[in-house]
């Protein structure tokens, strides 16, 4: 065969390929209708398991290098995943005959919340200055006669818009999905105050997110139980992992898991930046662990300067992560250019014992 029917031969194998996946998606959606029929949960972590030691065995039967076995294998279940989640959501119809109402709609995160509950069967109406096809330009003018609010405005926008909600009694559920919850309190409180239904949430996760499993929600118990559980109901159909916590605990940890990774992240690419060094002359060199990191610092670098400094700023718990870093720093610092190896070994080790108990999950579920 010469050059030209080779590729031709590799057209048509990547046409039966696709047809297989377009099969497996088929398939996927018909596990997802007999597992909601059965009780069965949607992810199976043994199951998984066992299917990626079966493609790595079948693998070198066949020849093929078992990494990329696996990590198409790995793709496929992503995508079967997602397929079933979506299906076990769109099945539930718990929105059925409902409304709700997203200010902030047009944004990235309020997109999604507006797809995510019109995926449910909600009627949803978006309210955002930015306009969009039937979008109200200002949320004020509209009844508020929704069984579901959703705040989804940028931070320092938030806190007003609530308390603007409580004076109008809304007879549905509120909730904001703010990054923070410490600027909002007083917000929240006269909600509460002015019994309306109100809890609070962050997503964690971005609005290009299609797959719930493995990703974490947190849902804060303002003591409106009703309002907590309607708010848990809606991601009851998918995989996604709850967590319930207070107002200030989950500003807090927050302090750690936004604050500090952005800090660090920040701090990284401003060090490059500083050096004198040209990104793709370091790129040329780069090793293994600079790659990952530097791919994280780059993401973080496209992101809201706004959004990340009211992170920074907003947080009553800010300073205690960012003097933690600091401190972290200079312990490092000091290690080095005292030349003393025990406490450098010693900063090493603290840090593999501290990461083991994340390790040791991930490893489970993989």
């Amino acid at each position: 065969m010469n050059l030209d029917e080779l590729r031709q031969r590799l057209n048509a194998l990547d046409r039966r390929l696709l047809e297989l996946i377009a099969e497996r998606q088929a398939a996927s959606r018909e596990i997802a209708r007999v597992k909601r029929a059965t009780g069965y949960p949607t992810r199976d972590y043994g199951r998984e398991r066992e299917v990626i030691l079966a493609v790595r065995a079948s693998a070198a039967e066949l020849g093929v290098p078992a990494d990329v076995a696996e990590a198409v294998m790995r793709l496929l279940i992503r995508s079967s995943l997602t397929t079933q989640e979506q299906a076990s959501v769109a099945a539930g119809g718990a929105g059925s005959g409902q409304r709700a109402l997203v200010i902030g709609g047009a944004g990235k995160i309020g997109g999604w919340f507006a797809q995510f509950l019109a995926s449910q069967g909600f009627a949803v109406e978006v309210a955002d200055p930015a306009g969009g096809a039937g979008a109200l330009t200002d949320w004020r003018t509209s009844k508020l006669e929704h069984d579901f609010i959703v705040v989804a405005t940028p931070l320092g926008a938030t806190d007003a818009i609530l308390r603007e909600l409580a004076a109008r009694r809304p007879r549905g559920v509120v909730f904001d999905v703010g990054s923070l919850k410490t600027p909002l309190r007083g917000g929240l409180a006269a909600l509460r105050e002015a019994g309306v239904r109100v809890s609070s949430i962050h997503p964690m996760f971005g609005p290009d997110t299609e797959l719930l499993s493995g990703r974490h929600v947190i849902f804060i118990d303002l003591g409106a139980g009703d309002a907590l559980e309607r708010a848990r109901a809606l991601f009851a159909p998918t995989m996604v992992e709850q967590v319930v916590m207070s107002l200030d605990e989950h500003d807090r940890l927050i302090a750690y898991v936004l604050g500090l990774s952005h800090a660090l992240n920040i701090a990284f690419f401003t060090a490059l930046a500083g050096s004198g060094e040209t990104a793709p002359r370091l790129v040329q060199m780069s090793s293994t662990t600079f790659d990952a990191q530097f791919d994280i610092a780059a993401k973080v670098a496209q992101e809201s300067p706004e959004l990340y400094f009211e992170i920074q700023r907003l947080n009553d718990y800010g300073a205690e992560s960012l003097d933690a870093l600091a401190r972290a720093v200079e312990s490092l610092r000091s290690a080095v250019h005292s030349g003393d190896q025990a406490r450098f070994s010693a900063l090493m080790r603290a840090g593999q014992e501290y990461t083991q108990g994340r390790r040791s999950v991930t490893q489970r579920r993989a």
